[in-house]
């Protein structure tokens, strides 16, 4: 068994800044949905590893009324602490709120997490 995508909320109409957040702060790319989901919104971002397998996918489902996860999260993991500090860079300076107060608690990972645009609370980690 493996786990195949996490989804996480927007507002209606929150398409575009979840793409700002997983495209061009996390570095996922948009990828189609299906045409017999296209109507219901949201978007679905992936990431690959270098032989081309998926990674990482996730789903941004529009709901409402729209309510940000504060606990419940997708954990992303990357593969050094250098990603992770560039990672969590980029997307400070992009303006998104970075916590970095659980760094070492963790066994075996340094984190960090993240809000993502409409505030849910992203996981990101890296062997220690």
């Amino acid at each position: 068994m493996r786990l195949h995508h996490v989804q996480v909320s927007c507002p209606p109409g929150g398409e575009q800044a979840a793409r700002r957040f997983w495209v061009e702060g996390v570095g996922m790319v948009e990828v189609d949905k299906p045409v017999a989901l296209r109507a219901r919104g949201g978007a679905w971002f992936r990431s690959y590893d270098a032989a081309g397998a998926v990674g990482a996918e996730v789903h941004v489902g529009v709901e409402e009324p729209f309510a940000p996860a504060r606990k419940a999260h997708p954990a992303l993991v990357l593969d050094s602490v250098a990603a992770l500090d560039a990672l969590t860079d980029r997307l400070a300076g992009l303006g998104f709120d970075v916590d970095l107060t659980e760094r070492r608690t963790f066994e075996g990972h340094e984190r960090a997490h993240v809000r993502d645009a409409h505030r849910n609370r992203v996981e990101l980690l890296a062997p220690a």
